[in-house]
């Protein structure tokens, strides 16, 4: 094979297991890919070539430690490694090393799987965006927060990166610079040493190349064999297509990738049918809004305290704002993102996935990422109703 890069990660973790391919040829073909195309994208925050390598030499020498064994990963720079910086994506946390591994990463690294490096974020993982640009046209925007991890998957760099979620984070630049997002349900990946944005809201997902390999990952991850090894639905499934409360927000190019999806499923032999708006779902963007505002400004209380003027303006701003969010505010909308999920069973009815838009349109041009406005498909699970 010319290209190992163009293997799967089941597929090469299959090879691997067999010794009918090396963990170090495998990373090197990533590493290689890196060098060629970093200064194009921008994806890595920190990146150690050599300690790669001799990660995987060690991964070819020692029994397969799990179904990961000698993969190579990508972790958002908001996630601890116990042997590389991780900053958050602020100048206050330049040269931070943290003393232990996010519960995650060490999770992967049992299973077998080698660390490339930590891929950029946007500060704190809220909205001032880091040095990524969009692999599919640099131009243009990657999303954010989980910037660095999307174009990383998407432009060939490692074949499985973590991202995180509070409110479009992991499907936004999935979306945007076209590849596979997972966000799983809240809590299914252990949070654990993640630096916390919104507790109520953050979410831990997967960013890979095809549907098969993120579900392989997470089913690693979490001891879930159905993940791990996705079959063929038994019977002919069945599709909900929602245009949800914003629809009159979304682009012409939103709508008409919804279409064209629903077109390929009902080619394809599955029922799609239109969903009509569900009473529960209207105010849920300012809910998540009313969420992420007071719990980050207190996530974030030491650095609005003692390290202001190295925040961003906008943070700034952000914090400001949450500060003003009441308890009782804060209290309704918590218990409005509680109906939604508790009407999930009646929403879904007899179908087994809903389509929605991942993004309100295309990536645009520039570097600033663009405010989430879809209640549903860019909503976190406390105030999603679409997530399980």
């Amino acid at each position: 094979m010319t290209d190992l890069r163009a293997l799967s990660a089941r597929e090469a973790a299959r090879l691997i297991a067999e010794r009918r391919l090396s963990a170090e040829a495998l990373v090197r073909a990533y590493l290689d890919h890196i060098a060629e195309r970093e200064n194009v994208v921008g994806a890595w925050q920190y990146l150690d070539p050599a300690k790669a390598l001799a990660e995987a030499r060690r991964r070819d020498d020692e029994a397969v430690r799990g179904p990961l064994h000698g993969l190579p990963v990508a972790v958002k720079d908001l996630i601890d490694t116990h042997d590389m910086p991780t900053a958050y994506g602020s100048p206050i946390y330049h040269g931070h090393r943290p003393a232990a591994d996010a519960a995650c990463v060490a999770l992967a690294r049992a299973a077998g799987a080698i660390v490339l490096g930590k891929t950029v974020t946007t500060e704190f993982a809220a909205f001032t965006p880091g040095k990524t640009a969009n692999p599919r046209n640099p131009a243009h925007t990657p999303g954010g927060s989980s910037s660095g991890s999307a174009a990383a998957v998407a432009d060939g760099m490692a074949p499985l990166a973590f991202g995180t979620q509070n409110a479009g984070s992991v499907i936004r630049p999935a979306s945007f610079c076209g590849v596979v997002g997972y966000k799983p349900s809240f809590g299914l990946i252990n949070r654990a040493g993640i630096k916390p944005l919104a507790d109520s809201l953050d979410t831990v997902g997967v960013y890979a190349r095809t549907v098969e390999d993120a579900a392989f990952f997470v089913g690693a991850l979490c001891e879930r064999p159905a993940l791990r090894r996705l079959a063929a639905p038994a019977a002919t499934p069945r599709f909900g297509l929602y245009r949800t409360p914003m629809w009159d927000e979304a682009e012409a190019a939103a709508a008409a990738a919804l279409d064209t999806a629903r077109a390929a499923l009902e080619q394809a032999g599955a029922a799609v049918g239109e969903l009509p708006i569900a009473p529960e779902h209207d105010g849920l963007t300012e809910a998540q809004d009313t969420i992420m505002g007071y719990e980050t400004c207190r996530a974030l209380a030491d650095e609005r305290l003692r390290h202001s003027a190295e925040l961003s303006p906008r943070l700034a701003q952000m914090l400001d704002a949450g500060l003003a969010v009441g308890a009782d505010a804060y209290d309704a909308a918590r218990a409005l993102a509680a109906a939604a999920r508790a009407g999930l069973e009646q929403f879904f009815g007899p179908c087994d996935a809903i389509l929605t838009p991942a993004a309100p349109g295309e990536a645009p041009p520039g570097s600033a990422i663009p405010a989430i406005r879809c209640s549903i498909a860019c909503g976190p699970y406390s105030a999603c109703p679409v997530s399980r």
